[in-house]
C-alpha cells in the first residue's frame, strides 16, 4: 500500500531493490528509505581492494551513487544523476562495513542536490559525495489506478 509517501518510498525502495542488479551483484543492502533519504551499507571483500591494499575509491563511490540514486527516487518519479563528485578524507580497508547516508539538501523543479556520507564501522568518514539529480518523465513503481500506455 502507498497511501503516505513514507510507504510509497518503501514500494520504491523494493521495486528499485528488485532489478538493482549492480547493488545485488556488491552486496549494497538498503538498510533506510524515506523521502529525500537512503541509508544503504556494503561490506568491502577482497575484490574491492586495490593494488595499494585499500578500499577502491569506485566501490565507495558505487555506495555513495547507490545511495544517491534511491533518495532521489523515493517518490516515486524517474530520477538519474546529472551530476556528482566524492571526496575521500580516509581509506576504506578489507573487512570494513562501511554505510552510506543520503539527505536530500535541496529540490526544486526536476532538479535536486543530495548530500551522501559515507562512514566505516568506527564512523571514521570514508566518503563525502554530493550528487545533482534531474527528473525524467513517468514513474519507477506503478501507481494503483493509474492508465499505463
Amino acid at each position: 500500500m502507498t497511501d503516505t509517501p513514507q510507504s510509497l518510498a518503501e514500494a520504491v525502495g523494493r521495486g528499485m531493490y528488485e532489478r538493482d542488479h549492480c547493488a545485488q551483484a556488491h552486496g549494497i543492502e538498503l538498510l533506510e528509505i524515506a523521502p529525500g533519504y537512503a541509508r544503504m551499507a556494503m561490506s568491502v571483500r577482497k575484490d574491492m581492494v586495490n593494488g595499494h591494499d585499500i578500499g577502491h575509491g569506485g566501490m565507495t563511490f558505487t555506495l555513495a551513487d547507490t545511495a544517491f540514486a534511491y533518495a532521489c527516487n523515493a517518490a516515486n518519479e524517474v530520477t538519474v544523476a546529472a551530476g556528482c563528485s566524492i571526496t575521500f578524507p580516509a581509506p576504506a580497508k578489507l573487512g570494513d562495513l562501511l554505510t552510506a547516508e543520503c539527505r536530500e539538501v535541496h529540490k526544486r523543479g526536476r532538479s535536486g542536490v543530495y548530500d551522501v556520507t559515507v562512514t566505516n564501522q568506527d564512523g571514521t568518514v570514508v566518503g563525502l559525495f554530493r550528487g545533482q539529480s534531474a527528473r525524467l518523465a513517468g514513474t519507477v513503481i506503478p501507481v494503483p489506478g493509474a492508465s499505463h500506455a
